[in-house]
Protein backbone atom coordinates (compact mmCIF):
# COMPACT_ATOMS: atom_id res chain seq x y z
CA UNK A 1 0.00 0.00 0.00
CA UNK A 2 2.95 2.45 0.95
CA UNK A 3 4.37 1.61 -2.55
CA UNK A 4 1.34 2.50 -4.26
CA UNK A 5 0.90 5.92 -2.44
CA UNK A 6 3.92 6.60 -3.65
CA UNK A 7 3.87 5.98 -6.81
CA UNK A 8 0.46 7.65 -7.59
CA UNK A 9 2.11 11.01 -5.98
CA UNK A 10 5.46 10.38 -8.18
CA UNK A 11 2.74 10.19 -11.56
CA UNK A 12 1.31 13.70 -10.26
CA UNK A 13 -1.67 12.98 -7.95
CA UNK A 14 -1.34 15.00 -4.86
CA UNK A 15 -1.77 13.53 -1.36
CA UNK A 16 -4.22 15.66 -0.81
CA UNK A 17 -6.20 14.60 -3.67
CA UNK A 18 -6.16 11.06 -2.38
CA UNK A 19 -7.34 11.78 1.18
CA UNK A 20 -10.03 13.73 -0.24
CA UNK A 21 -10.97 10.01 -2.33
CA UNK A 22 -10.08 8.05 1.07
CA UNK A 23 -12.72 10.47 3.26
CA UNK A 24 -15.69 10.39 0.25
CA UNK A 25 -15.13 6.40 0.16
CA UNK A 26 -16.02 6.64 3.64
CA UNK A 27 -18.26 8.55 3.73
CA UNK A 28 -20.45 7.12 1.17
CA UNK A 29 -20.14 4.01 3.43
CA UNK A 30 -21.52 5.76 6.45
CA UNK A 31 -24.42 6.66 4.43
CA UNK A 32 -25.53 3.27 2.90
CA UNK A 33 -25.27 1.59 6.00
CA UNK A 34 -26.11 4.03 8.96
CA UNK A 35 -29.12 6.30 9.45
CA UNK A 36 -28.39 10.10 9.26
CA UNK A 37 -28.14 11.35 12.13
CA UNK A 38 -24.86 12.62 14.76
CA UNK A 39 -21.19 11.46 14.04
CA UNK A 40 -18.23 12.10 16.10
CA UNK A 41 -15.08 11.98 14.02
CA UNK A 42 -11.78 11.26 16.28
CA UNK A 43 -9.17 12.78 14.65
CA UNK A 44 -5.31 12.05 14.50
CA UNK A 45 -2.41 14.40 13.47
CA UNK A 46 -1.49 12.68 10.54
CA UNK A 47 -2.97 11.82 7.13
CA UNK A 48 -5.80 9.08 8.81
CA UNK A 49 -6.93 12.07 10.65
CA UNK A 50 -6.61 13.80 7.36
CA UNK A 51 -9.06 10.87 6.06
CA UNK A 52 -11.53 11.88 8.88
CA UNK A 53 -11.30 15.83 8.78
CA UNK A 54 -12.46 14.82 4.84
CA UNK A 55 -15.44 12.77 6.34
CA UNK A 56 -16.63 15.46 8.74
CA UNK A 57 -17.10 17.50 6.16
CA UNK A 58 -18.76 15.50 3.55
CA UNK A 59 -21.01 14.29 6.68
CA UNK A 60 -22.10 17.19 7.26
CA UNK A 61 -22.94 18.70 3.77
CA UNK A 62 -25.20 15.44 3.47
CA UNK A 63 -27.18 16.50 6.77
CA UNK A 64 -25.33 14.79 9.49
CA UNK A 65 -24.70 16.55 13.12
CA UNK A 66 -21.20 16.34 12.84
CA UNK A 67 -18.65 17.05 15.97
CA UNK A 68 -14.98 16.78 15.64
CA UNK A 69 -12.44 15.66 18.36
CA UNK A 70 -8.67 15.85 17.90
CA UNK A 71 -6.00 14.09 19.86
CA UNK A 72 -3.10 16.85 18.60
CA UNK A 73 -3.75 19.35 15.51
CA UNK A 74 -2.35 18.11 12.24
CA UNK A 75 1.14 17.52 11.10
CA UNK A 76 1.16 17.18 7.13
CA UNK A 77 0.07 19.63 4.64
CA UNK A 78 -2.56 17.25 3.52
CA UNK A 79 -4.15 17.07 6.65
CA UNK A 80 -3.19 20.46 7.51
CA UNK A 81 -5.37 21.35 4.19
CA UNK A 82 -8.23 18.82 5.17
CA UNK A 83 -8.69 20.01 8.40
CA UNK A 84 -9.06 23.92 6.92
CA UNK A 85 -11.75 22.63 4.54
CA UNK A 86 -13.84 21.40 7.70
CA UNK A 87 -14.21 24.95 8.64
CA UNK A 88 -16.34 23.59 11.43
CA UNK A 89 -15.01 23.34 15.32
CA UNK A 90 -12.45 21.07 16.38
CA UNK A 91 -12.54 19.55 19.93
CA UNK A 92 -10.21 18.07 21.93
CA UNK A 93 -10.33 14.22 22.25
CA UNK A 94 -12.61 12.95 24.94
CA UNK A 95 -12.01 10.14 26.86
CA UNK A 96 -15.75 9.23 27.30
CA UNK A 97 -18.27 7.13 24.90
CA UNK A 98 -21.92 8.65 26.05
CA UNK A 99 -24.40 9.19 24.05
CA UNK A 100 -26.07 8.07 20.45
CA UNK A 101 -23.77 9.42 18.02
CA UNK A 102 -21.34 6.95 15.40
CA UNK A 103 -18.16 7.56 16.13
CA UNK A 104 -15.62 7.68 13.20
CA UNK A 105 -12.36 6.17 14.28
CA UNK A 106 -9.78 8.40 12.17
CA UNK A 107 -6.92 8.44 14.63
CA UNK A 108 -3.98 6.44 13.31
CA UNK A 109 -3.99 3.96 10.02
CA UNK A 110 -2.01 1.09 9.22
CA UNK A 111 1.21 2.90 9.85
CA UNK A 112 0.85 3.13 13.45
CA UNK A 113 4.16 1.37 15.72
CA UNK A 114 3.47 1.57 19.35
CA UNK A 115 0.52 1.90 22.11
CA UNK A 116 -2.03 4.07 21.87
CA UNK A 117 -1.85 5.90 25.28
CA UNK A 118 -3.63 9.02 27.29
CA UNK A 119 -6.94 9.87 26.22
CA UNK A 120 -6.26 7.72 23.07
CA UNK A 121 -6.20 4.75 25.25
CA UNK A 122 -8.98 5.94 27.37
CA UNK A 123 -11.51 6.37 24.43
CA UNK A 124 -10.75 2.80 22.94
CA UNK A 125 -11.64 1.24 26.14
CA UNK A 126 -14.36 3.28 26.55
CA UNK A 127 -15.75 2.23 23.20
CA UNK A 128 -15.39 -1.64 23.80
CA UNK A 129 -19.10 -1.79 24.94
CA UNK A 130 -20.14 -0.06 21.76
CA UNK A 131 -18.23 -1.47 19.08
CA UNK A 132 -21.33 -1.70 16.62
CA UNK A 133 -21.39 2.53 16.30
CA UNK A 134 -17.49 2.54 15.29
CA UNK A 135 -16.11 3.36 12.12
CA UNK A 136 -12.84 2.72 11.58
CA UNK A 137 -11.05 4.77 8.83
CA UNK A 138 -8.24 2.19 7.08
CA UNK A 139 -7.74 -0.22 10.26
CA UNK A 140 -9.11 0.50 14.06
CA UNK A 141 -6.65 2.58 15.97
CA UNK A 142 -4.55 0.82 18.05
CA UNK A 143 -3.97 -2.17 15.72
CA UNK A 144 -0.47 -2.83 14.14
CA UNK A 145 -1.85 -4.04 10.14
CA UNK A 146 1.43 -5.90 9.51
CA UNK A 147 1.46 -7.65 12.91
CA UNK A 148 -2.17 -8.55 12.81
CA UNK A 149 -2.59 -7.84 16.18
CA UNK A 150 -3.49 -4.76 18.53
CA UNK A 151 -0.48 -3.19 20.36
CA UNK A 152 -2.26 -2.66 23.37
CA UNK A 153 -5.88 -0.64 23.68
CA UNK A 154 -7.06 -0.17 20.64
CA UNK A 155 -10.84 0.37 19.33
CA UNK A 156 -12.82 -2.38 17.86
CA UNK A 157 -15.07 -1.42 14.89
CA UNK A 158 -18.39 -2.61 12.82
CA UNK A 159 -17.50 -1.32 9.84
CA UNK A 160 -13.49 -1.01 8.69
CA UNK A 161 -13.28 1.41 5.47
CA UNK A 162 -9.62 0.90 3.82
CA UNK A 163 -8.54 1.68 0.64
CA UNK A 164 -7.00 -0.48 -2.24
CA UNK A 165 -6.66 -3.91 -0.73
CA UNK A 166 -6.83 -5.09 2.75
CA UNK A 167 -4.02 -5.37 4.74
CA UNK A 168 -2.54 -8.01 6.63
CA UNK A 169 -4.75 -7.11 10.29
CA UNK A 170 -8.16 -7.38 7.97
CA UNK A 171 -7.51 -11.01 7.37
CA UNK A 172 -5.03 -12.56 10.33
CA UNK A 173 -6.50 -12.93 13.60
CA UNK A 174 -7.07 -11.22 16.08
CA UNK A 175 -6.57 -8.52 13.83
CA UNK A 176 -9.67 -9.63 12.09
CA UNK A 177 -12.16 -9.76 14.54
CA UNK A 178 -11.71 -6.17 15.59
CA UNK A 179 -12.46 -4.92 12.08
CA UNK A 180 -16.06 -6.17 11.84
CA UNK A 181 -17.20 -5.60 7.95
CA UNK A 182 -14.11 -4.69 5.92
CA UNK A 183 -15.03 -3.02 3.03
CA UNK A 184 -12.05 -2.47 0.53
CA UNK A 185 -12.69 1.19 -1.50
CA UNK A 186 -11.20 1.98 -4.77
CA UNK A 187 -8.80 5.63 -4.54
CA UNK A 188 -7.97 5.38 -8.03
CA UNK A 189 -4.07 3.58 -7.11
CA UNK A 190 -2.46 1.42 -9.77
CA UNK A 191 -2.59 -2.43 -9.37
CA UNK A 192 0.94 -3.30 -8.06
CA UNK A 193 2.44 -6.78 -8.15
CA UNK A 194 1.92 -9.11 -5.74
CA UNK A 195 2.42 -12.54 -4.04
CA UNK A 196 -0.20 -12.60 -1.61
CA UNK A 197 -3.81 -13.32 -2.30
CA UNK A 198 -6.57 -13.11 -0.84
CA UNK A 199 -7.95 -16.65 -1.00
CA UNK A 200 -11.15 -17.37 -3.58
CA UNK A 201 -12.47 -18.87 -6.56
CA UNK A 202 -10.61 -15.44 -8.87
CA UNK A 203 -7.70 -16.68 -7.96
CA UNK A 204 -7.95 -20.23 -9.18
CA UNK A 205 -11.59 -21.01 -10.84
CA UNK A 206 -9.85 -20.26 -14.15
CA UNK A 207 -7.51 -23.36 -14.08
CA UNK A 208 -10.38 -25.59 -11.92
CA UNK A 209 -10.19 -29.67 -13.79
CA UNK A 210 -13.20 -29.35 -14.98
CA UNK A 211 -13.76 -33.19 -16.85
CA UNK A 212 -14.45 -32.64 -20.54
CA UNK A 213 -17.20 -34.57 -22.33
CA UNK A 214 -14.65 -37.09 -23.32
CA UNK A 215 -13.28 -37.93 -19.58
CA UNK A 216 -12.81 -41.17 -18.50
CA UNK A 217 -11.94 -42.08 -14.56
CA UNK A 218 -8.43 -42.79 -14.82
CA UNK A 219 -8.37 -39.36 -16.91
CA UNK A 220 -9.41 -37.90 -13.92
CA UNK A 221 -6.68 -38.86 -11.44
CA UNK A 222 -6.04 -42.03 -9.44
CA UNK A 223 -6.04 -41.03 -5.68
CA UNK A 224 -4.72 -43.34 -2.66
CA UNK A 225 -5.37 -42.94 1.45
CA UNK A 226 -3.44 -45.04 3.72
CA UNK A 227 -5.48 -46.40 6.42
CA UNK A 228 -5.11 -46.62 10.46
CA UNK A 229 -5.35 -49.65 12.31
CA UNK A 230 -8.28 -51.37 12.58
CA UNK A 231 -9.83 -49.13 15.42
CA UNK A 232 -9.00 -46.27 13.73
CA UNK A 233 -10.10 -46.48 10.19
CA UNK A 234 -12.59 -43.45 9.62
CA UNK A 235 -10.73 -40.80 9.44
CA UNK A 236 -8.98 -42.33 5.87
CA UNK A 237 -12.45 -43.41 4.83
CA UNK A 238 -13.28 -39.37 5.35
CA UNK A 239 -10.44 -38.53 3.01
CA UNK A 240 -11.17 -41.02 0.52
CA UNK A 241 -14.84 -40.03 -0.02
CA UNK A 242 -13.55 -36.67 0.13
CA UNK A 243 -11.56 -37.05 -2.81
CA UNK A 244 -13.74 -39.18 -4.83
CA UNK A 245 -16.54 -36.54 -4.17
CA UNK A 246 -14.71 -33.79 -5.43
CA UNK A 247 -13.92 -35.40 -8.84
CA UNK A 248 -11.06 -37.80 -8.64
CA UNK A 249 -11.50 -40.35 -11.27
CA UNK A 250 -10.38 -43.51 -9.10
CA UNK A 251 -9.91 -43.32 -5.37
CA UNK A 252 -8.20 -46.45 -3.31
CA UNK A 253 -7.94 -47.11 0.64
CA UNK A 254 -4.76 -49.26 1.36
CA UNK A 255 -5.27 -50.90 4.31
CA UNK A 256 -3.45 -53.76 6.03
CA UNK A 257 -5.04 -56.75 5.94
CA UNK A 258 -6.73 -56.70 9.67
CA UNK A 259 -8.26 -52.83 8.47
CA UNK A 260 -9.20 -54.39 5.13
CA UNK A 261 -12.44 -56.00 6.52
CA UNK A 262 -13.86 -52.87 8.64
CA UNK A 263 -12.89 -50.72 5.87
CA UNK A 264 -14.76 -52.50 3.15
CA UNK A 265 -17.88 -52.75 5.57
CA UNK A 266 -18.28 -48.87 5.01
CA UNK A 267 -16.90 -48.54 1.37
CA UNK A 268 -18.75 -48.57 -1.73
CA UNK A 269 -17.06 -46.43 -4.72
CA UNK A 270 -14.16 -46.31 -2.82
CA UNK A 271 -11.93 -49.22 -3.82
CA UNK A 272 -9.89 -51.13 -1.47
CA UNK A 273 -6.13 -52.76 -1.35
CA UNK A 274 -4.68 -54.82 1.44
CA UNK A 275 -0.78 -53.96 2.20
CA UNK A 276 1.45 -55.43 4.32
CA UNK A 277 5.00 -53.69 4.22
CA UNK A 278 6.82 -50.66 2.95
CA UNK A 279 8.26 -52.40 -0.30
CA UNK A 280 4.50 -53.22 -0.90
CA UNK A 281 3.12 -50.33 -0.48
CA UNK A 282 5.88 -48.37 -2.94
CA UNK A 283 4.90 -51.40 -5.89
CA UNK A 284 1.13 -50.91 -5.73
CA UNK A 285 1.37 -47.30 -5.80
CA UNK A 286 3.42 -46.79 -8.34
CA UNK A 287 1.29 -45.97 -10.89
CA UNK A 288 -1.06 -43.34 -8.69
CA UNK A 289 -1.26 -39.41 -8.82
CA UNK A 290 -1.65 -38.81 -5.75
CA UNK A 291 -1.02 -40.13 -2.45
CA UNK A 292 -2.49 -39.06 1.20
CA UNK A 293 -1.34 -39.97 4.65
CA UNK A 294 -1.73 -39.33 7.88
CA UNK A 295 -5.30 -39.11 8.70
CA UNK A 296 -5.62 -41.64 12.35
CA UNK A 297 -2.50 -43.25 10.62
CA UNK A 298 -0.51 -43.74 13.96
CA UNK A 299 2.25 -41.78 15.36
CA UNK A 300 4.37 -44.95 14.81
CA UNK A 301 7.37 -46.21 12.68
CA UNK A 302 4.77 -47.96 10.44
CA UNK A 303 3.84 -44.59 9.48
CA UNK A 304 7.03 -42.88 8.70
CA UNK A 305 8.57 -45.71 6.75
CA UNK A 306 5.05 -45.76 4.33
CA UNK A 307 5.43 -42.31 3.84
CA UNK A 308 9.34 -42.55 2.89
CA UNK A 309 7.85 -45.42 0.60
CA UNK A 310 5.12 -43.13 -1.14
CA UNK A 311 8.12 -40.42 -1.57
CA UNK A 312 9.89 -42.82 -4.02
CA UNK A 313 7.23 -43.67 -6.14
CA UNK A 314 7.13 -40.10 -7.64
CA UNK A 315 2.83 -39.36 -6.99
CA UNK A 316 2.37 -36.27 -5.00
CA UNK A 317 1.67 -36.10 -1.16
CA UNK A 318 -1.19 -34.98 0.63
CA UNK A 319 0.23 -35.17 4.50
CA UNK A 320 -1.64 -34.42 7.72
CA UNK A 321 -2.25 -35.09 11.04
CA UNK A 322 0.09 -38.21 12.58
CA UNK A 323 2.12 -38.45 9.33
CA UNK A 324 3.55 -34.58 10.09
CA UNK A 325 3.82 -35.32 13.59
CA UNK A 326 5.67 -38.81 13.35
CA UNK A 327 8.61 -36.16 12.32
CA UNK A 328 9.06 -33.89 15.11
CA UNK A 329 12.14 -35.31 16.08
CA UNK A 330 13.86 -35.68 12.59
CA UNK A 331 11.90 -33.12 10.35
CA UNK A 332 15.25 -32.97 8.04
CA UNK A 333 14.53 -36.43 7.03
CA UNK A 334 11.13 -35.10 6.15
CA UNK A 335 12.25 -32.32 4.20
CA UNK A 336 14.76 -34.55 1.96
CA UNK A 337 12.05 -36.22 0.43
CA UNK A 338 9.37 -33.17 -0.47
CA UNK A 339 9.17 -31.87 -3.33
CA UNK A 340 6.98 -28.17 -4.17
CA UNK A 341 4.29 -30.83 -5.38
CA UNK A 342 3.61 -31.82 -2.08
CA UNK A 343 1.58 -30.25 0.72
CA UNK A 344 1.98 -30.43 4.08
CA UNK A 345 -1.41 -29.61 5.99
CA UNK A 346 -0.96 -28.72 9.92
CA UNK A 347 -2.87 -27.65 12.56
CA UNK A 348 -1.18 -25.04 15.14
CA UNK A 349 0.17 -27.76 17.18
CA UNK A 350 1.49 -30.07 14.54
CA UNK A 351 3.16 -26.72 12.79
CA UNK A 352 5.13 -25.93 16.48
CA UNK A 353 6.28 -29.98 16.61
CA UNK A 354 7.76 -29.34 12.75
CA UNK A 355 8.79 -26.11 12.65
CA UNK A 356 8.89 -24.98 16.59
CA UNK A 357 9.11 -21.56 17.30
CA UNK A 358 8.31 -20.08 14.07
CA UNK A 359 4.76 -18.89 15.07
CA UNK A 360 6.34 -17.42 17.97
CA UNK A 361 8.75 -15.67 16.14
CA UNK A 362 6.13 -13.91 13.90
CA UNK A 363 6.01 -11.53 13.05
CA UNK A 364 2.26 -13.30 11.50
CA UNK A 365 1.26 -16.34 10.66
CA UNK A 366 1.50 -15.13 6.80
CA UNK A 367 5.32 -14.82 7.26
CA UNK A 368 5.28 -18.30 9.53
CA UNK A 369 3.40 -20.34 6.76
CA UNK A 370 6.25 -19.11 3.91
CA UNK A 371 9.16 -19.37 5.85
CA UNK A 372 7.92 -23.22 6.60
CA UNK A 373 7.43 -23.46 2.88
CA UNK A 374 10.36 -22.35 1.90
CA UNK A 375 12.25 -24.86 4.65
CA UNK A 376 10.22 -27.99 3.77
CA UNK A 377 10.49 -27.31 0.22
CA UNK A 378 6.60 -27.91 -0.01
CA UNK A 379 2.99 -26.18 0.03
CA UNK A 380 2.09 -25.78 3.33
CA UNK A 381 -1.10 -24.93 5.00
CA UNK A 382 -1.58 -23.90 8.49
CA UNK A 383 -4.69 -24.13 9.51
CA UNK A 384 -7.15 -22.20 11.22
CA UNK A 385 -9.58 -19.17 11.33
CA UNK A 386 -7.66 -17.70 9.08
CA UNK A 387 -6.11 -20.39 7.29
CA UNK A 388 -2.92 -19.26 5.25
CA UNK A 389 -1.64 -21.48 2.57
CA UNK A 390 2.16 -20.67 1.05
CA UNK A 391 4.03 -22.12 -1.32
CA UNK A 392 8.04 -22.47 -1.60
CA UNK A 393 7.93 -20.20 -4.25
CA UNK A 394 6.64 -17.46 -1.69
CA UNK A 395 3.20 -17.21 -3.00
CA UNK A 396 0.47 -17.13 -0.17
CA UNK A 397 -3.05 -17.08 0.06
CA UNK A 398 -5.22 -16.35 3.32
CA UNK A 399 -8.54 -17.94 2.95
CA UNK A 400 -11.70 -15.52 3.57
CA UNK A 401 -14.52 -17.65 4.46
CA UNK A 402 -12.99 -19.43 7.41
CA UNK A 403 -16.75 -21.47 9.13
CA UNK A 404 -16.77 -21.86 12.46
CA UNK A 405 -18.60 -25.30 12.01
CA UNK A 406 -15.71 -26.71 11.08
CA UNK A 407 -14.40 -26.55 14.11
CA UNK A 408 -15.45 -31.02 14.62
CA UNK A 409 -13.17 -34.12 14.59
CA UNK A 410 -12.62 -35.14 11.35
CA UNK A 411 -12.89 -31.51 9.05
CA UNK A 412 -9.24 -31.68 8.16
CA UNK A 413 -8.98 -35.24 7.17
CA UNK A 414 -12.18 -33.93 4.65
CA UNK A 415 -9.93 -31.17 3.73
CA UNK A 416 -6.59 -33.57 2.94
CA UNK A 417 -8.79 -35.58 0.81
CA UNK A 418 -10.03 -32.77 -1.08
CA UNK A 419 -6.79 -31.40 -1.81
CA UNK A 420 -5.67 -34.94 -2.60
CA UNK A 421 -8.76 -34.89 -5.23
CA UNK A 422 -8.04 -31.93 -6.64
CA UNK A 423 -4.05 -32.52 -7.38
CA UNK A 424 -5.37 -36.05 -8.75
CA UNK A 425 -6.75 -34.14 -11.53
CA UNK A 426 -4.03 -32.28 -12.20
CA UNK A 427 -5.05 -29.16 -10.34
CA UNK A 428 -1.06 -27.39 -9.52
CA UNK A 429 -0.82 -28.08 -5.60
CA UNK A 430 -0.57 -24.53 -4.38
CA UNK A 431 -4.43 -23.81 -6.03
CA UNK A 432 -5.36 -26.93 -5.30
CA UNK A 433 -4.79 -26.46 -1.84
CA UNK A 434 -6.59 -22.78 -2.09
CA UNK A 435 -9.53 -24.15 -3.94
CA UNK A 436 -9.62 -27.13 -1.47
CA UNK A 437 -9.32 -24.60 1.79
CA UNK A 438 -12.19 -22.92 0.32
CA UNK A 439 -14.69 -25.06 -0.93
CA UNK A 440 -14.71 -26.74 2.54
CA UNK A 441 -15.06 -23.62 4.12
CA UNK A 442 -17.96 -22.63 1.42
CA UNK A 443 -19.85 -26.60 2.08
CA UNK A 444 -19.77 -25.79 6.06
CA UNK A 445 -21.50 -22.47 5.66
CA UNK A 446 -23.83 -23.68 3.50
CA UNK A 447 -24.93 -26.17 6.36
CA UNK A 448 -24.36 -24.28 9.79
CA UNK A 449 -25.01 -25.55 13.10
CA UNK A 450 -24.95 -29.31 13.59
CA UNK A 451 -22.32 -29.98 11.12
CA UNK A 452 -19.99 -33.24 11.49
CA UNK A 453 -17.69 -34.47 8.96
CA UNK A 454 -19.38 -37.14 7.68
CA UNK A 455 -22.20 -34.36 6.36
CA UNK A 456 -18.70 -32.46 4.47
CA UNK A 457 -17.86 -34.28 1.41
CA UNK A 458 -21.60 -34.59 0.59
CA UNK A 459 -21.99 -30.73 0.60
CA UNK A 460 -18.98 -30.16 -2.02
CA UNK A 461 -21.66 -30.59 -4.92
CA UNK A 462 -23.77 -27.56 -4.41
CA UNK A 463 -20.81 -25.58 -3.59
CA UNK A 464 -19.03 -27.40 -6.76
CA UNK A 465 -22.20 -26.54 -9.25
CA UNK A 466 -21.97 -22.60 -8.05
CA UNK A 467 -18.37 -22.79 -9.45
CA UNK A 468 -19.27 -24.52 -12.78
CA UNK A 469 -22.15 -21.83 -13.24
CA UNK A 470 -19.36 -18.97 -12.07
CA UNK A 471 -16.88 -20.47 -14.67
CA UNK A 472 -19.44 -19.94 -17.45
CA UNK A 473 -20.15 -23.53 -18.39
CA UNK A 474 -23.78 -23.54 -17.70
CA UNK A 475 -25.70 -25.81 -15.41
CA UNK A 476 -24.60 -28.16 -13.63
Amino acid sequence: MAAADRAAVTAGTPVAELMERAGTVVADAICERYPTGPARVVCGPGDNGGDGYVVARLLAERGWTVRVEALAPPTTEASKTAAARWGGDVHPLSATADGPALIVDALFGAGLSRPLDGDAARLARACERMADRVVAVDVPSGLAADLARPLGEGFCADLTVTFHARKLGHVLEPGRSRCGEVLVGDIGLAEASSTLFENGPALWLRRFPWPSASSHKHARGRMIVISGEPWSTGAARLAARSGLRIGAGVVTLFSSPDALRVNAAHLEAVMLRPFETDLELEQAAADVDVAVIGPAAGVTETTLVNLLALARTGAALVIDADAITVFKDDRDELFSVLDRDDVLTPHPGEFERLFPGLLAAGPNRVAAARKAAELAGAVVLLKGPDTVIAAPDGRAAVNMNGSRWLATAGAGDVLAGFIGGLVAQGMESFEAACAAAWIHAEAASHFGPGLTAEDLPGLAPPVLAELWRAAGEGEA
